[in-house]
């Protein structure tokens, strides 16, 4: 794994079942809308618990995507917990709009804004043997790319040598539809942004040191991230080490109001990338 910008660790697959994809997002005025009038409608109902309502907005949000190469199905948010549906969020940074940042303690990755807001994304991340910290940069980005299990992770798990020569992109393959390559001075580093179709890993430690969003989440993050957009990770979860070594810090993200609650909606944007044959993965 990376540990403070040094390559200590390569592989990114968790030990277990191999993740696939889902998505579809709606534009922000017809979100905005029919967030009005659904949650009137609710409101009025009486009979809604707040939860529920957050549901049923992140119900069209992560709904299906017909049109991608390979349809992706709807997100079945009854399994996920609210908190880590789609939000924008203060958060107070330095950092330049656009810059990813990674916070495994609470499963969230965050898209700088700017003015003080980030978009946050509930997120699948390391499992802690895997955990490591510091920047990196996205080196290369791919539509439905082919997966090649590296050597380390062949290794630790056996059965991913059927895949030695790639795995074709598609609905079961682990890096999903949309993926975003990490690397630190011109060297990929193994680990990767990428789309899964099982929303009961988002809020767990899964993976050996990549990060996984839900698919219709990374229809949104892929477009908006190009090719040198800075990456860091803020590691601070059940390290015992001194805290001069858990660089960089997270800060703590301020909710907006009310409406920063509702899952972000946007339109989406055609980004094209060609799938290509990549080791790593999650």
């Amino acid at each position: 794994m990376i540990m403070d910008r040094g390559i200590a660790h390569a592989g990114a697959m968790g030990e277990g079942a191999l993740p696939g994809l889902r998505s579809g997002l709606l534009n922000r005025r017809s979100f905005l809308f029919g967030s009005a009038v659904g949650l009137g409608a609710l409101g009025l109902a009486g009979c809604a618990s707040s939860d529920d309502l957050l549901r049923a907005e992140a119900a069209k949000v992560y709904g299906p995507a017909p049109d991608e190469k390979f349809p992706i199905p709807a997100v079945d948010v009854s399994k996920m917990d609210p908190k880590y549906f789609r939000k924008l969020v203060r958060y107070d940074s330095n950092e330049a709009p656009g810059t990813i940042i990674v916070d495994p303690s609470n499963h969230y990755l965050y898209r700088i804004e700017g003015d003080g807001n980030a978009t946050r994304y509930g997120a699948n991340v390391s499992r802690d043997e895997f955990l490591w910290s510091g920047d990196a940069y996205v080196g290369r980005k791919a539509e439905w790319p082919v997966w090649t299990p590296p050597k380390e992770m062949i290794q630790r798990q056996p059965e991913a040598a059927k895949y030695a020569k790639g795995m074709p992109g598609g609905l079961d393959n682990p890096l999903g539809a949309r993926t975003l390559y990490l690397y630190q001075d011109d060297k990929y580093t193994l680990y990767t942004i990428y789309s899964t179709s099982d929303p009961d890993s988002i809020g767990n430690g899964v993976t050996s040191g990549s990060t996984g969003l839900l698919s219709q989440d990374m229809l949104d993050l892929y477009p908006r991230t190009p090719v040198k957009t800075k990456w860091s990770c803020c590691l601070r979860r059940r390290r015992r080490q001194p805290r001069s070594k858990q660089q960089p810090v997270c800060p703590v993200p301020r909710l907006r109001g009310r409406s920063g609650e509702q899952p972000v909606a946007r339109s989406q944007s055609a980004t094209s990338s060609s799938s290509q044959v990549i080791g790593g993965g999650p």
